[in-house]
This record gives C-alpha cells, sequence and structure tokens, in this order.
C-alpha cells in the first residue's frame, strides 16, 4: 500500500516537472513584454510631455518628451543632466514658450480665416514646441508665462499677435508671408536663444525646434507659390541665409552649416 502511494507520489512530481519544461521551452517568451505593458516607441505621437522614464535628481521631475514636429526624431532628455541655470536662461525660456504659443495662436487664426490645411498642420506642430519648451520650464522649476489662446504676458508677443493676425486676415497670400515671417523670427531668436546657453539639454530642444521652423518656412513659401504664384521674399532673414535654408531642405533635418555657429541679435525682446 505504502509502495503505491510513494510511485503515485514521484509519477505526479514527474508529471509536474515535465509540464513546467515544457511551459518555460513553448509557450513562455521571457523576452516578450507583459500584456498591457509593452514598450513605447519614444519616436512616435506626441503632442505633449509626458511624465515617466527616468527621474533627474537635480530637476526633481521624471521628463520623458515625444515631440511632433515633423522631424520623427524623439527627443529623451532623461539622460541629460540639468545645469545651473542663468536669469538670461531662465528669461530666455519663457519667451521661447510664449513665441511658440505666438505661432500657435497666429496659424490657429490664419485657419479658422482661410481653412488652409497647411496652417492646422504647423498649429499643431507648434503645439508640440510649447510642449518641448513646457517641459523645460517644468524641470527648471520656473513658473509658465502662457495664458490662453491670444493672450501673452509678455506685451511685445502680445502686440506682434495682435499685427500679423490683422495682415493675415487680408488675403491668403498675406496670411502665408505672416506664417513666413513667423518661421524667421522664430529661427532668428531660436539660434540666439542657443548661441547664448551652455545647458546641454536646452541647446537641444532649441536645436530641435530650429530644424523644425526651417521646415515650416520652406512649406510657407512653397504654398504662397502654389496658392498665388508669388515668390516668397525673406522679412527678417538675409537673402543669402534664407537662400541657404532653402537649398538645405532636402537635406536630413535641414539644418544649414552656419546654423551651428549663428547668433546674433534676438528679432524680438523678452
Amino acid at each position: 500500500m505504502f509502495r503505491n502511494v510513494l510511485i503515485g507520489i514521484v509519477v505526479a512530481v514527474l508529471v509536474f516537472s515535465l509540464g513546467m519544461v515544457a511551459f518555460y521551452a513553448v509557450g513562455f517568451n521571457a523576452t516578450a513584454p507583459l500584456a498591457g505593458f509593452g514598450a513605447r516607441n519614444t519616436a512616435q505621437g506626441g503632442g505633449a510631455y509626458r511624465q515617466g522614464g527616468g527621474r533627474n535628481s537635480a530637476a526633481g521631475t521624471t521628463t520623458s518628451f515625444t515631440p511632433g514636429n515633423g522631424n520623427r526624431a524623439g527627443t529623451s532628455l532623461i539622460n541629460i543632466p540639468t545645469s545651473e541655470l542663468s536669469s538670461e536662461e531662465a528669461a530666455a525660456l519663457l519667451f521661447m514658450r510664449e513665441e511658440e504659443k505666438l505661432a500657435r495662436d497666429v496659424y490657429n487664426a490664419m485657419y479658422s480665416t482661410w481653412k488652409l490645411p497647411i496652417f492646422q498642420k504647423i498649429a499643431a506642430s507648434e503645439q508640440t514646441h510649447m510642449d518641448q519648451i513646457g517641459m523645460l520650464i517644468v524641470r527648471y522649476n520656473l513658473t509658465d508665462p502662457a495664458k490662453t489662446e491670444g493672450a501673452f504676458t509678455n506685451a511685445n508677443l502680445q502686440a506682434l499677435y495682435t499685427k500679423l493676425v490683422a495682415q493675415g486676415n487680408q488675403s491668403i497670400g498675406a496670411a502665408l508671408k505672416v506664417g513666413g515671417a513667423i518661421e524667421e523670427i522664430d529661427i532668428k531668436d531660436l539660434l540666439s536663444s542657443q548661441a547664448n546657453t551652455d545647458n546641454a539639454d536646452i541647446q537641444q530642444v532649441y536645436s530641435n525646434l530650429t530644424n523644425a521652423s526651417y521646415n515650416h518656412l520652406n512649406a510657407f513659401a512653397r504654398n504662397l507659390s502654389n496658392q498665388t504664384g508669388e515668390t516668397y521674399l525673406p522679412q527678417y532673414l538675409s537673402a543669402d541665409v534664407y537662400k541657404t535654408i532653402v537649398s538645405a531642405a532636402g537635406n536630413a533635418g535641414g539644418r544649414p552649416a552656419w546654423a551651428g555657429n549663428a547668433g546674433g541679435q534676438r528679432t524680438t525682446q523678452p
């Protein structure tokens, strides 16, 4: 009797062991993500910065961001440490947050008036630019100056918004030229801000936004030609600089060689 029971136990153990071996060999993939916890591709999607991924002890916040600026290149600042922020660098961040907002708000207004898809598309891109600057504002514990649509903390940007919307409402051609003007202003101010910071995380975001602005400027120039037959003429950049941007449009990133050491004065003042 005892012998039969013992044999039964041994057989049961063997069956259980063989079943576990089969489970691990066939039914379980140790490298596959668990259901509901699939890895997220940070090079896709995005229109807002996401909290999560890695904690920056200096900033005290988690910072993992997916931009949607048309470059299809994810920006993760998790592994870039923060650096000491000067008052000038802080002021530039707050200003650029509102300047990207100006672009978004003007393009939304132009789309409402003219229904051209380019304004809707680039307005969405400008939202992601706002989000990238917003992530840095969170990272450096600054107070966000952004207000409701069409309203600005910076008085100069408020006046510029009113002026550009009025100009753009005159005609489709005028609206597209307003778009080009905004991108030119943005390029000059981003390059100036980038040249005046040594913080690697801020430089990376400014570089991403500048590259996108090159693409936007080219898009407005093409649309002006398609809609009106006019050739776009630069309004804030020199003719040589604008020509370089246009010639670089087909390159990856579209960043002209001179942009790496360009700085100069800000087009608009913070």
